[in-house]
């Protein structure tokens, strides 16, 4: 995959709607999610099985994109919850509409 193809995000993954809730950021977004869905690394999305991308935020820069998910980071779990709800209120697998 060329860089060009790469998605800068900021990104929610979860186990199931309104639960365990990983917050991270990727100069590749798709393959960071399939890392995550795949288990690849351990960690605390494998530990607690959030292999359900819910919510990502396009960036242009990975420096904002950073500062972003340090600010979401900084966040209530409700504030989180509403972001997701906003964009995706079913908590659906958004990884299906990234990969076509």
């Amino acid at each position: 995959m060329a860089n060009e193809d790469r998605i800068i995000a900021v990104y929610m993954m979860a186990n199931r709607k309104n639960g365990t809730i990983y917050t991270g950021v990727s100069s590749d977004l798709l393959r960071r999610v399939w890392e995550h869905r795949e288990g690849i690394q351990e960690g605390f999305t494998k530990k607690w099985g959030c292999t359900r991308l819910v919510w990502y935020e396009a960036h242009d820069e990975i420096g904002r994109a950073i500062f972003r998910e340090r600010s979401i980071k900084s966040y209530r779990r409700a504030n989180k919850i509403n972001l997701i709800h906003a964009a995706n209120p079913d908590w659906n697998d958004l990884w299906f509409s990234i990969t076509g």
